[in-house]
This record gives C-alpha cells, structure tokens and sequence, in this order.
C-alpha cells in the first residue's frame, strides 16, 4: 500500500474510534441524567406523572443513541473491509469485527410502547 493511502487508512482508523467514543459517551451522559431524573422523582413534593413523559422521551433518545452507535460499529466493519483488501500485508489497520455485533437490530420506537 502507498505512503497516502496508508495515512488515509490510519487517519480512517483515528476518526472512527472518535466517532464510536464520543457515542458512548453520550450514551453514558443519558443514563447518568435518567440517574438523576428518577432520583429527583423521590421528591414526594411532587408528582410522579410529572416526570414520565420527560423519562419516556429520555428512554427513546437512549435507543436512538444505541442505535446510532451500531450503525458506527457497521461503519466500522465496513471501512475494515475495505482495509483487508488494500491493507491485506499491515495487520495494524483492520478490525476484527464479530457480525453478531453488526447484526439487524430493532428501531427505537419497538422499545418503547406506551
């Protein structure tokens, strides 16, 4: 593989690995704010109801993120395809990623049924 195409592939590499963390973390950003929001529902000052509707919200925006980062990981696998055919002598580029990660998974909504 050429000088260039070994600095795109290794760049490739770099952004998705950013792209894939910084999902995580606002995965983790939603369940530490769903933390606070059923703490803040201890309050018996005020009613529980009040809160649901914002909880639901929540629960789908966490789903969308889940499915946000699979479609990463998808990306991922592909652009670890592409690297294994023009990469196929440096073992430093690929991905090994298993399918059952990459497989077909439920939208948002099927999760959340009210």
């Amino acid at each position: 593989m050429n000088q260039l195409a070994m600095s795109d592939a290794h760049n490739l590499k770099k952004l998705i690995r950013e792209a894939e963390a910084l999902a995580d973390e606002a995965i983790i950003a939603m369940a530490r704010l769903k933390q606070a929001m059923l703490s803040a529902r201890q309050n018996p000052e005020i009613e529980v109801h009040t809160r649901q509707r914002a909880l639901m919200r929540l629960t789908e925006a966490e789903a969308q993120a889940l499915s946000m980062s699979t479609n990463l990981l998808r990306v991922h696998d592909e652009l670890s395809k592409v690297a294994r055919i023009h990469a196929g002598s440096d073992p430093s580029i690929p991905t090994d990623v298993p399918a059952i990660a990459v497989a077909a998974t439920p939208g948002p909504r099927a999760m959340i049924e009210v």
